[in-house]
């Protein structure tokens, strides 16, 4: 199953009012888990980024000045989506965009099956935070990297949630998960332990009542053992 992990940055909040998209990421994962293909690009939105918007995503009207418009993007980008499902976190916000941007441009809206991580995340976790900094932490996925919002970073962290939020990997057969000292999980790194043979010596009489047992037997696969 193909689907692509999407996010975009944007100059606001509301297509309806002019906004554009300023960076489009998409990380392509195949059975939930990321192939290493990925979609990227940042944008001219032909207007001006509010101060508000830099200040989230850091990206500034002079970075993307020089960038390609969506329309000089788009095809790319069509052709790399056909056929996958798209998971987007808050997905009316980037299909609102995505479909905004294709309008302008006079192409048909995206038909992909989406699917939505935020109504996933609150059935999993109810009453709980559910963007995407506090289901990273929940999943001990790494932050370190997140000082702004970005497109494809945030899609490959998102990749990384949609995984847990699916099941996630299992190590082993192992039901145990607890994590280890280390904070890794103890069922993936767990090794058998040999141990040394154990003697169980038996008492003499009882190796007498068992001799004795047997003698009456007559034809016995013991006795024959122990002729030869």
């Amino acid at each position: 199953m193909r689907e692509l992990v999407l996010d975009t940055e944007t100059t606001g909040l509301d297509p309806k009012e002019g906004h554009r998209i300023v960076e489009i990421g998409a990380v392509e994962v195949i059975n939930r888990v990321p192939t290493g293909r990925t979609f990227h690009h940042y944008i001219n939105p032909e207007r001006d980024i509010d101060a508000e918007s830099t200040r989230i995503h850091g990206i500034t009207n002079e970075k993307v000045r020089g960038m390609p418009t969506f329309a000089q993007i788009a095809d790319d980008f069509l052709a790399f989506a056909d056929g996958a499902g798209l998971v987007i976190h808050n997905a009316p916000f980037d299909m609102g965009f995505l479909n905004y941007e294709l309008d302008r441009i006079g192409k048909p809206p995206l038909e992909n099956e989406v699917v939505d991580t935020i109504p996933m995340a609150r059935k999993r976790f109810p009453g709980a935070q559910v963007n995407l900094d506090a289901l990273c932490r929940r999943f001990e996925v790494d932050l370190s990297a997140r000082i702004y919002h970005g497109a494809l970073l945030d899609a490959q962290l998102l990749a990384e949630v949609y995984l847990e939020l699916t099941g996630g990997r299992q190590p082993g057969l192992s039901f145990d998960a607890a994590p280890g000292a280390d904070g890794t999980s103890a069922a993936k790194y767990r090794k058998t332990v040999a141990q040394p043979a154990r003697s169980f010596a038996l008492p003499a009489e009882e190796l007498a009542a068992h001799e004795a047992f047997v003698a009456k037997m007559g034809n016995s696969l013991w006795l024959k053992d122990k002729a030869e």
